[in-house]
């Protein structure tokens, strides 16, 4: 199968690192009109699609130097007609060559610094803990002033229907599902959300409205079961990303605390 466009178009990026490398020593994969294309820049564009999933396959390889043929020759026509000095392009080449420096960086930082099986660890038991040991299946209805939450706890004693009333709710999403939130866990809602739907049993209401940051709200519990948290080693990998992009975020503060931005 020939690598499309799209395809052929990202590789682009590898180039802007190859061609700032040292090929003294590397054997030429091809020659097109005289300027080499190194064999290390074949196996860089290989490596980068098998990790997209693709098979090392003859075929593979064939179209990848096929197709950096053709960018040599497109990138080789660009230079002839002086399009390399347009002021846009000399600013999208250095923002190119700019995101693989900063995806080297990242790498590095990365290797450097990889996240240790007890930090991983720790983080598995502190968010377990904050998930507690009860899910609950709830539906609330949420509007802009305590008088019209209580307009709507009157009507719920007199027996008019929640899921009819959660129509005027501002959750516009919940609202046209009968006010619905589905099966979650406490620490998913502010405070004073999961503080009052952990005072109701089944089939209960709020008495009195719930305020928080986004109004007020009007909570009724449909059910409740025991939560089966999911073990350390089905969440490991997001915990991993979840540290790593942490610890990104940490190395790029440090950057900007040293540096001199004027």
């Amino acid at each position: 199968m020939m690598l499309n466009m799209k395809k052929l178009a990202a590789l682009a990026t590898l180039g802007v690192l190859a061609c700032n490398l040292a090929y003294a020593e590397d054997k030429s994969a091809a020659l097109v009109n005289g300027v080499s294309i190194p064999q290390s820049r074949v196996d860089l564009a290989i490596k980068a699609e098998l990790a997209q999933g693709q098979a090392d396959t003859p075929e593979l390889r064939k179209n990848i130097r096929e197709n950096l043929i053709k960018r040599e020759l497109m990138a080789q026509e660009a230079v002839k007609l002086n399009l390399d000095k347009a002021p846009d392009v000399v600013q999208e080449m250095d923002m190119a060559k700019q995101s693989v420096l900063i995806n080297a960086y990242l790498l590095d930082y990365m290797k450097k610094n990889p996240i240790s099986e007890d930090a991983l660890k720790h983080e598995y038991e502190v968010r377990s803990a904050k998930l507690g040991d009860k899910e609950y299946k709830a539906r609330h209805i949420l509007v802009d002033t305590e008088a019209q939450a209580k307009t709507i706890i009157a009507q719920l004693g007199k027996k008019v229907k929640f899921e009819k009333l959660a129509a005027q709710s501002k959750d516009t999403g919940s609202a046209a599902q009968g006010g619905s939130l589905g099966w979650a866990v406490p620490s998913n809602f502010v405070p004073p959300f999961a503080e009052a739907l952990q005072t109701l049993k089944p089939g209960e209401y709020t008495k009195v409205p719930v305020h928080s940051q986004f109004g007020w709200h009007v909570i009724r519990l449909d059910e409740e079961r025991a939560l089966t948290v999911p073990t350390f080693e089905e969440v490991k990998p997001q915990l991993q990303q979840r540290l790593q992009q942490q610890a990104i975020q940490k190395a790029i503060s440090d950057l900007l605390a040293k540096g001199k931005v004027e």
